[in-house]
């Protein structure tokens, strides 16, 4: 199959990456990698990226794109975010379209026509249509100027987004030989970029793996009591703010998105369950009204650019240390103060091993997600710096404490729990190992009740001895048990507390052991933003955002597509009055002062 591909970059210095940055974009000067990438890639070079969301990753294969001769392939996972991609550059004055099944045979022709006559410098497609016969066939005849993959980690079986599609995607190398490809993703331990880089083929690629850490968000977590009510709380100093609120089943997404609503609350569901139009419409909502919370479960999120979500709460447990970092990234994407809160218990625990026991994965997969699942749990617990730890987790170093994260403003308090957990295990081993946390605590604290009574556990030695700690903080003993390897839960008999070979030392009294005391609920509090507007100022906002929402009306794309928040923001903060002014604000392309100058100047 021929491919005519220029292997010789239409150009490659680093004055016209810049120039393209500034003129298109609106930006002055890159961030962090971002032209080292560019350059790699328009010299013909293979590239392995990993960024945070909100990085600007998409800068990284849409200016090579514009650079070299040919159509850019980039290959989304996702219909509704190539839309969205689309519909960005567009306002943009660049040439992109995308094949997906939501457009006629007449549109897909037009586009077809549109590549084959060199009039797109992108085009966004899913990896299962790209390695269809045909659409190989004739994009192979046609110039290709490069290939991104994006959510790139979906090829690794480590990765957390396993998808079975992108497996093929290394044949990509055969049919255009001579065409640069470049691999992106957010998330990806070493085991993961070298797994991507083995599946891709990509040949000899340079690797760019940007820091991971996100400074503008909060990181906290609390044991979950009253989940709904707990969600509440953190919410209720957060109304007229767009989030994202995680559950783990459907039932859950549905109950949390009903409970949000009848408290006045812009929340709508979404989950592989619904209709595919009405998923459609909830993301699009999202994305374009303000105040907007999606209550949602993992089958939302990749590569939403809104970039004004300003939390994003887990109300269950999610399986990896990887999932946790994707989908709290969603948060604070314009680098304004955003929160990741989450809640968990050992009910989720129990829920999370069960479903990675049943599932069809082989042992070895098995073993590393319950290696992840178990690194999360600890970073859970931990009474130390959350960021430092999650740095740590993905190979970074951090030498000081962050001042941004729950145990660093809030040091948590430990106790010595030796006796407790004593208890505890006694109680465990006592009660045949064969129960769960509910029914050991019964018996520990004393309960008078039919389960105890069948199976005489309220003859045993250990009941009533804990009657002096109330169930909540007995949870709080089992959940930390588990997760320092004193006890397991066995998801094959409904999460019983089975002892380990570590239990054995801390009950003959050879060690001595700290837990940490769950936090009491109080009233979370907003952080500030990072501008300060005054009277004057907030009314100029105002009438920005009013502006900008019937342009964004009038043209179907969300707000923000138009301009960013920080874009109106330097307007208020330099008036500019001419439209040479106006392009020199950050985020003002040429493209954006021909269409929208005179709406805003006036």
């Amino acid at each position: 199959m021929s491919n005519e591909a220029a292997a010789t970059p239409a150009a490659s210095t680093a004055t016209d990456s810049l120039r393209i940055l500034r003129e298109v974009y609106g930006y002055e000067t890159f961030r962090g990698e971002q032209a080292r990438i560019i350059d790699t890639v328009v010299q013909g070079d293979d590239a392995l990226v990993i960024m945070p969301t909100g990085g600007g990753k998409s800068v990284c294969y849409q200016i090579p794109a514009l650079l070299r001769a040919g159509v850019g392939i980039v290959v989304s996972p996702l219909i509704a975010l190539m839309e969205d991609q689309v519909a960005a550059l567009a306002q943009l004055g660049v040439r992109a379209a995308y094949l997906n099944s939501t457009l006629t045979i007449d549109a897909q022709q037009a586009v077809r026509n549109a590549t084959a006559a060199g009039e797109l410098d992108l085009l966004y497609v899913a990896p299962e249509r790209l390695l269809q016969p045909d659409t190989l066939a004739f994009l192979g005849s046609c110039k290709v100027a490069l290939i991104a993959i994006d959510e790139a980690h979906c090829v690794s079986a480590w990765g957390h987004d396993f998808r079975e599609d992108y497996l093929a995607l290394g044949q990509l190398q055969n049919v255009f030989p001579n065409v640069p490809r470049l691999a992106l993703t957010a998330t990806a331990d070493a085991r993961t970029r070298d797994d991507i880089v083995s599946r891709l083929a990509l040949s000899s690629p340079t690797r760019f793996i940007a820091g991971f850490d996100r400074p503008n968000i909060t990181y906290a977590v609390q044991a979950k009591t009253d989940a709904k009510a707990q969600l509440l709380n953190f919410l209720e100093p957060r109304q007229g703010l767009s989030g994202i609120v995680y559950c783990l089943s459907r039932k859950s997404v549905e109950a949390t998105a009903e409970h949000l609503r009848e408290r006045g609350y812009n929340a709508l569901p979404y989950h592989a369950g619904l209709d595919a139009g009405i998923r459609r419409d909830h993301q699009a909502r999202f994305l374009r009204e303000p105040a907007t919370i999606m209550v949602a479960t993992i089958a939302f999120g990749m590569g939403i650019d809104k970039p004004d979500v300003r939390f994003v709460a887990h109300l269950d447990l999610p399986k990896s240390m990887e999932a946790y970092y994707q989908e709290t990234g969603r948060a604070g994407r314009d680098g304004e103060a955003a929160d990741a809160w989450m809640v968990y218990g050992m009910q989720d625990v129990v829920r999370l091993g069960r479903m990675l026991d049943e599932s069809q994965a082989g042992e070895d997969h098995k073993r590393i997600e319950r290696s992840k699942l178990d690194a999360l749990l600890g970073w859970c617990e931990i009474t130390t710096c959350r960021r430092r730890a999650l740095l740590a987790y993905f190979g970074e170093t951090r030498d000081d404490d962050c001042g941004n994260c729950d145990t660093c403003t809030d040091a948590p308090v430990t106790w010595d729990a030796t006796v407790p957990a004593q208890k505890l295990l006694s109680c465990a081993y006592r009660t045949g190992q064969r129960f769960g946390a509910g029914h050991v605590i019964d018996v520990l604290r004393g309960a008078d009740n039919e389960k105890v009574r069948r199976f005489n556990h309220d003859a045993l030695s250990t009941y009533g001895l804990g009657a002096e700690y109330s169930d909540q903080q007995w949870r709080s003993i089992v959940r930390q048990l588990v997760v320092r390897g004193y006890l397991r839960s066995d998801h094959d008999r409904y999460g019983a507390l089975v002892l380990t070979g570590k239990a054995r030392p801390l009950l003959r009294g050879e060690e001595v052991l700290y837990l940490r005391e769950d936090r009491k609920v109080t009233r979370a509090k907003r952080r500030k933003s990072t501008y300060t507007l005054n009277l004057e100022d907030e009314a100029l906002m105002d009438a920005l955002k009013a502006r900008r929402a019937e342009l964004a009306e009038e043209a179907g794309v969300p707000p923000y597509v138009i301009f960013h928040d920080a874009s109106l923001l330097g307007m208020v903060e330099h008036r500019p009055s001419t439209p040479e002014a106006l392009l020199a604000v950050h985020g003002v392309g040429a493209a954006k002062l021909e269409k929208y100058g005179e709406d805003f100047l006036a």
